[in-house]
Protein backbone atom coordinates (compact mmCIF):
# COMPACT_ATOMS: atom_id res chain seq x y z
CA UNK A 1 0.00 0.00 0.00
CA UNK A 2 1.54 3.52 -0.91
CA UNK A 3 2.58 5.13 1.61
CA UNK A 4 -0.25 8.57 0.96
CA UNK A 5 -2.79 5.75 1.57
CA UNK A 6 -1.80 4.58 4.85
CA UNK A 7 -1.79 8.13 5.82
CA UNK A 8 -4.53 8.50 4.46
CA UNK A 9 -6.26 5.74 6.42
CA UNK A 10 -5.49 7.31 10.00
CA UNK A 11 -7.51 9.66 11.74
CA UNK A 12 -6.01 12.65 11.97
CA UNK A 13 -4.60 14.39 15.31
CA UNK A 14 -8.33 16.37 16.55
CA UNK A 15 -10.00 13.12 15.64
CA UNK A 16 -12.55 12.22 18.90
CA UNK A 17 -11.78 8.83 17.97
CA UNK A 18 -10.82 6.69 21.89
CA UNK A 19 -7.62 5.98 20.44
CA UNK A 20 -6.96 10.02 19.94
CA UNK A 21 -8.75 11.20 23.27
CA UNK A 22 -7.70 8.96 25.54
CA UNK A 23 -4.02 9.19 25.82
CA UNK A 24 -3.99 12.91 25.88
CA UNK A 25 -5.09 12.90 29.80
CA UNK A 26 -3.95 11.30 32.92
CA UNK A 27 -0.94 9.63 34.41
CA UNK A 28 1.80 8.45 31.89
CA UNK A 29 4.80 8.96 33.68
CA UNK A 30 7.65 5.98 34.07
CA UNK A 31 6.85 4.87 37.34
CA UNK A 32 5.28 1.49 38.89
CA UNK A 33 1.41 2.03 40.36
CA UNK A 34 0.99 -1.62 40.71
CA UNK A 35 1.79 -5.09 39.79
CA UNK A 36 0.11 -8.24 38.90
CA UNK A 37 1.44 -11.53 40.33
CA UNK A 38 0.36 -14.96 39.72
CA UNK A 39 1.56 -18.02 40.10
CA UNK A 40 0.25 -21.02 38.13
CA UNK A 41 0.08 -24.97 38.11
CA UNK A 42 -0.66 -26.79 34.87
CA UNK A 43 -2.56 -29.83 35.36
CA UNK A 44 -0.51 -32.91 35.08
CA UNK A 45 0.76 -33.58 31.58
CA UNK A 46 -0.67 -30.08 30.34
CA UNK A 47 2.69 -28.69 31.06
CA UNK A 48 4.00 -28.26 27.21
CA UNK A 49 0.53 -27.42 25.93
CA UNK A 50 -0.01 -24.77 29.14
CA UNK A 51 3.47 -23.75 28.24
CA UNK A 52 2.65 -23.20 24.44
CA UNK A 53 -0.62 -21.16 24.87
CA UNK A 54 1.21 -18.77 28.13
CA UNK A 55 4.19 -18.00 25.41
CA UNK A 56 2.60 -17.87 22.11
CA UNK A 57 -0.28 -16.62 23.47
CA UNK A 58 -1.65 -15.16 26.99
CA UNK A 59 1.56 -13.03 27.83
CA UNK A 60 0.55 -11.00 24.70
CA UNK A 61 -2.84 -11.28 24.09
CA UNK A 62 -4.18 -11.64 27.61
CA UNK A 63 -1.44 -8.61 29.02
CA UNK A 64 1.39 -7.07 27.34
CA UNK A 65 -0.83 -5.74 24.51
CA UNK A 66 -2.68 -3.94 26.79
CA UNK A 67 -2.94 -0.40 27.98
CA UNK A 68 -0.80 0.74 30.60
CA UNK A 69 0.98 -2.91 31.33
CA UNK A 70 4.75 -2.06 30.80
CA UNK A 71 6.23 -4.82 31.88
CA UNK A 72 6.56 -8.35 32.15
CA UNK A 73 8.69 -11.50 32.48
CA UNK A 74 7.74 -15.10 33.67
CA UNK A 75 9.96 -17.31 35.71
CA UNK A 76 9.85 -21.11 36.18
CA UNK A 77 10.55 -22.94 40.00
CA UNK A 78 12.62 -26.29 39.02
CA UNK A 79 12.36 -29.36 41.70
CA UNK A 80 15.81 -28.27 42.53
CA UNK A 81 14.39 -24.72 44.05
CA UNK A 82 10.92 -26.12 44.73
CA UNK A 83 12.47 -28.41 47.58
CA UNK A 84 14.15 -25.23 49.06
CA UNK A 85 10.05 -23.69 49.60
CA UNK A 86 9.15 -23.24 53.07
CA UNK A 87 7.00 -23.76 55.64
CA UNK A 88 5.74 -27.25 54.98
CA UNK A 89 2.41 -25.63 55.85
CA UNK A 90 2.22 -22.71 53.60
CA UNK A 91 -0.58 -21.28 53.33
CA UNK A 92 -0.38 -20.18 49.42
CA UNK A 93 1.29 -23.16 47.69
CA UNK A 94 -0.84 -26.63 48.50
CA UNK A 95 1.40 -28.96 48.24
CA UNK A 96 4.68 -26.86 48.38
CA UNK A 97 5.79 -27.60 45.05
CA UNK A 98 2.14 -26.12 42.96
CA UNK A 99 2.62 -22.96 41.33
CA UNK A 100 5.77 -23.32 39.62
CA UNK A 101 5.25 -20.81 37.05
CA UNK A 102 5.35 -17.32 38.26
CA UNK A 103 5.03 -14.19 36.18
CA UNK A 104 4.83 -10.58 37.17
CA UNK A 105 3.35 -7.67 35.43
CA UNK A 106 4.49 -3.94 36.03
CA UNK A 107 1.26 -1.24 35.38
CA UNK A 108 1.81 2.37 35.15
CA UNK A 109 1.26 4.39 38.01
CA UNK A 110 -2.27 5.72 38.31
CA UNK A 111 -3.56 3.84 35.49
CA UNK A 112 -4.80 0.45 37.55
CA UNK A 113 -8.47 1.38 37.12
CA UNK A 114 -8.38 1.96 33.59
CA UNK A 115 -5.91 -0.92 33.07
CA UNK A 116 -8.85 -3.49 35.17
CA UNK A 117 -11.59 -1.66 32.63
CA UNK A 118 -9.35 -3.26 29.44
CA UNK A 119 -8.32 -6.25 31.13
CA UNK A 120 -11.70 -7.64 32.35
CA UNK A 121 -13.18 -6.99 28.80
CA UNK A 122 -10.46 -8.78 26.97
CA UNK A 123 -10.13 -11.64 29.03
CA UNK A 124 -13.86 -12.38 28.86
CA UNK A 125 -13.47 -12.09 25.13
CA UNK A 126 -10.82 -14.36 25.35
CA UNK A 127 -12.19 -16.66 26.67
CA UNK A 128 -15.75 -16.79 24.75
CA UNK A 129 -13.14 -17.32 21.91
CA UNK A 130 -11.60 -20.15 23.01
CA UNK A 131 -8.01 -18.69 23.76
CA UNK A 132 -7.87 -19.21 27.90
CA UNK A 133 -6.07 -22.87 28.79
CA UNK A 134 -8.06 -24.09 31.66
CA UNK A 135 -6.56 -27.40 32.42
CA UNK A 136 -4.34 -25.11 34.78
CA UNK A 137 -5.05 -24.17 38.58
CA UNK A 138 -4.05 -20.40 40.06
CA UNK A 139 -1.96 -20.88 43.38
CA UNK A 140 -2.05 -17.37 43.80
CA UNK A 141 -3.03 -14.57 41.38
CA UNK A 142 -3.55 -11.33 42.61
CA UNK A 143 -2.73 -7.49 41.71
CA UNK A 144 -0.51 -5.76 44.16
CA UNK A 145 -0.30 -1.86 45.29
CA UNK A 146 3.45 -1.05 45.01
CA UNK A 147 4.96 0.01 48.04
CA UNK A 148 8.87 0.81 47.03
CA UNK A 149 12.05 -0.27 46.50
CA UNK A 150 15.53 -0.96 48.37
CA UNK A 151 18.61 -1.56 46.36
CA UNK A 152 21.60 -2.93 48.13
CA UNK A 153 24.42 -1.22 46.12
CA UNK A 154 22.39 2.26 45.62
CA UNK A 155 20.32 3.62 42.44
CA UNK A 156 23.45 2.94 40.28
CA UNK A 157 22.28 -0.23 38.62
CA UNK A 158 19.15 -1.44 37.24
CA UNK A 159 16.36 0.50 38.96
CA UNK A 160 12.83 -0.95 39.79
CA UNK A 161 11.06 0.00 36.74
CA UNK A 162 14.02 -2.17 34.84
CA UNK A 163 13.57 -5.17 36.89
CA UNK A 164 11.46 -7.31 34.80
CA UNK A 165 13.64 -6.45 31.41
CA UNK A 166 17.34 -6.73 33.44
CA UNK A 167 18.77 -10.12 32.57
CA UNK A 168 18.60 -11.26 36.15
CA UNK A 169 19.35 -14.57 37.12
CA UNK A 170 16.76 -15.46 39.63
CA UNK A 171 13.79 -14.41 41.41
CA UNK A 172 12.63 -15.04 45.35
CA UNK A 173 9.26 -14.50 46.59
CA UNK A 174 8.10 -14.34 49.99
CA UNK A 175 4.83 -13.92 50.65
CA UNK A 176 3.86 -12.41 54.49
CA UNK A 177 0.57 -13.14 56.65
CA UNK A 178 0.16 -9.66 57.81
CA UNK A 179 -3.37 -8.63 58.86
CA UNK A 180 -3.91 -5.28 58.98
CA UNK A 181 -1.60 -1.95 58.20
CA UNK A 182 0.79 -2.31 60.83
CA UNK A 183 1.63 -5.89 59.44
CA UNK A 184 2.29 -4.51 56.32
CA UNK A 185 4.43 -1.17 57.13
CA UNK A 186 6.52 -3.92 59.40
CA UNK A 187 7.05 -6.40 56.68
CA UNK A 188 7.92 -3.26 54.36
CA UNK A 189 10.14 -2.22 56.74
CA UNK A 190 11.78 -5.49 56.96
CA UNK A 191 12.61 -5.15 53.64
CA UNK A 192 15.49 -2.83 54.10
CA UNK A 193 17.56 -6.03 55.33
CA UNK A 194 17.93 -6.43 50.72
CA UNK A 195 20.78 -3.54 51.65
CA UNK A 196 23.07 -6.33 53.15
CA UNK A 197 22.06 -9.61 51.31
CA UNK A 198 24.32 -11.47 49.40
CA UNK A 199 27.76 -9.67 50.78
CA UNK A 200 29.08 -12.79 51.66
CA UNK A 201 27.21 -14.87 48.68
CA UNK A 202 28.46 -13.55 45.87
CA UNK A 203 25.16 -12.18 45.04
CA UNK A 204 25.40 -9.07 43.29
CA UNK A 205 23.14 -6.09 41.86
CA UNK A 206 20.53 -7.04 44.47
CA UNK A 207 16.97 -5.46 44.94
CA UNK A 208 13.76 -5.65 46.62
CA UNK A 209 10.32 -4.81 46.06
CA UNK A 210 7.35 -4.13 48.01
CA UNK A 211 3.46 -5.11 47.53
CA UNK A 212 0.50 -5.41 48.81
CA UNK A 213 -2.91 -6.57 47.66
CA UNK A 214 -5.28 -4.46 45.99
CA UNK A 215 -8.24 -6.44 45.71
CA UNK A 216 -10.38 -8.35 43.16
CA UNK A 217 -12.48 -9.64 45.93
CA UNK A 218 -13.45 -10.01 49.32
CA UNK A 219 -10.33 -12.17 49.41
CA UNK A 220 -8.09 -10.11 48.31
CA UNK A 221 -7.10 -12.16 45.27
CA UNK A 222 -9.19 -13.33 41.62
CA UNK A 223 -11.77 -15.44 42.15
CA UNK A 224 -10.28 -18.29 40.25
CA UNK A 225 -7.23 -17.95 42.62
CA UNK A 226 -9.39 -17.70 46.30
CA UNK A 227 -8.15 -21.60 46.73
CA UNK A 228 -4.47 -20.28 47.97
CA UNK A 229 -6.09 -17.28 49.68
CA UNK A 230 -8.05 -18.64 52.96
CA UNK A 231 -6.32 -15.86 54.97
CA UNK A 232 -5.62 -12.58 54.30
CA UNK A 233 -2.37 -12.32 52.62
CA UNK A 234 -0.96 -9.09 52.86
CA UNK A 235 1.35 -8.53 50.29
CA UNK A 236 4.66 -10.10 48.46
CA UNK A 237 7.77 -9.27 48.60
CA UNK A 238 11.01 -10.15 46.15
CA UNK A 239 13.93 -9.49 44.77
CA UNK A 240 16.39 -9.95 41.81
CA UNK A 241 19.92 -11.43 41.67
CA UNK A 242 22.47 -10.67 39.09
CA UNK A 243 23.14 -13.05 36.14
CA UNK A 244 27.00 -13.28 37.59
CA UNK A 245 25.55 -15.84 39.92
CA UNK A 246 24.04 -18.97 40.59
CA UNK A 247 21.22 -17.58 42.24
CA UNK A 248 18.75 -17.62 44.15
CA UNK A 249 19.72 -21.26 45.74
CA UNK A 250 23.53 -18.95 46.29
CA UNK A 251 22.19 -16.61 48.84
CA UNK A 252 19.15 -19.22 50.17
CA UNK A 253 19.76 -18.53 53.93
CA UNK A 254 20.05 -14.85 53.78
CA UNK A 255 16.85 -14.59 51.33
CA UNK A 256 14.96 -16.21 53.95
CA UNK A 257 14.80 -14.03 57.01
CA UNK A 258 12.00 -12.56 56.75
CA UNK A 259 10.81 -9.57 58.83
CA UNK A 260 7.12 -11.15 59.72
CA UNK A 261 6.49 -14.69 60.74
CA UNK A 262 3.96 -16.67 58.54
CA UNK A 263 6.33 -16.21 55.56
CA UNK A 264 4.66 -18.46 52.59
Amino acid sequence: MPDDAVADSVDSPDSDSPYSVLPAAGPYGVAIGSALITMVEPHPGAEAEYNRWYEDDHFYAGAMAMPWMFAGRRWVAPRALQALREPADSAVARPLEAGKYIAVYWLTRGRHRDHMRWTVATNQRLNADGRIFHRRDHVFTAFQDYLGAVYRDGRGGALDIHALDHPYGGLVVEVVDAVGEALVDEAAAGTAGATGVGDAAGVAGVGAWVARPSPLSSTGCAPSARRGCSRPVARWRWACCSPRCRCPRTGWPMWTRSPVSDAA
